[in-house]
């Protein structure tokens, strides 16, 4: 995309981003419902109205000046979904499954992109309609591949984290979950380290593959 002007790549990649962190949200709060938390659906947070979950520093500022600084990585964050463990019958398998829920929508909305954007191939002719679908396509997978890879990473408080922990024993998840207060730091370093960049390369080129494939680009 770097045939695209500032303002043309900010357009193309709004709604990507947005939809991206919302749907990513919302996952988790459908999912603790289905467990037996109603807290999200009770405070509205079980909406696709991107108003609902915007952080204003994770959700524009950050991705914003990602985009803007041409890191060629992006990546945010919404309001996280409020949930009540003290709900869930088995509190250990549900909180795996409310973690692995968000990362899971990524990969759906990934595809769902990837379809768009193979409609705008199919109709290439049609530039005025393609060019757009084709581009905001890209993006879509980009940004959603980024965010269900980086969640997935065993670090407080992403959502690996929540996931390794439901696996270990109740004392090594108790330790493990002691990390959290450190976790921004550390996920911070890591990332201005390019420790994640060099961990997520290969699974991201070969995600990227075969959904770039998918599009038909």
């Amino acid at each position: 995309m770097d045939d695209l002007s500032l303002v043309q790549r900010i357009v193309i990649w709004v709604l990507p981003v947005v939809f991206a962190i919302t749907g990513h949200e919302v996952a988790h709060g459908w999912m603790a419902k289905k467990y037996g938390d109603n807290t999200a659906f009770l405070q509205g947070r079980l909406s696709l109205n991107p108003l609902k979950h915007i952080d204003p520093l994770g959700t524009i500022i950050i991705p914003g000046l990602m985009l803007i600084t041409f890191t060629g990585f992006i990546f945010g964050w919404a309001k996280p979904v409020p949930i009540d463990a003290r709900n869930f019958k088995q509190p250990k398998q549900a909180i795996m499954m409310v973690a692995l829920a968000g990362p899971s929508a990524n990969l759906l909305m990934a595809f769902i992109w990837a379809l768009i954007a193979r409609i705008g191939v199919t109709f290439h002719e049609f530039e005025f309609f393609a060019i757009p679908l084709i581009k905001t396509g890209e993006a879509g997978i980009h940004i959603n591949l980024i965010l269900a890879l980086l969640n997935l990473l065993p670090i407080p408080p992403l959502d690996g984290s929540r996931i390794l922990s439901g696996m270990l024993p109740d004392y090594w998840a108790w330790q493990f979950n002691r990390l959290e207060r450190f976790g921004f730091i550390i996920l911070l370093v890591l990332l201005m380290t390019n420790v994640v960049g060099m961990v997520l390369a290969y699974p991201l080129f070969y995600a990227s593959q075969l959904f770039f494939s998918l599009a038909g680009l």
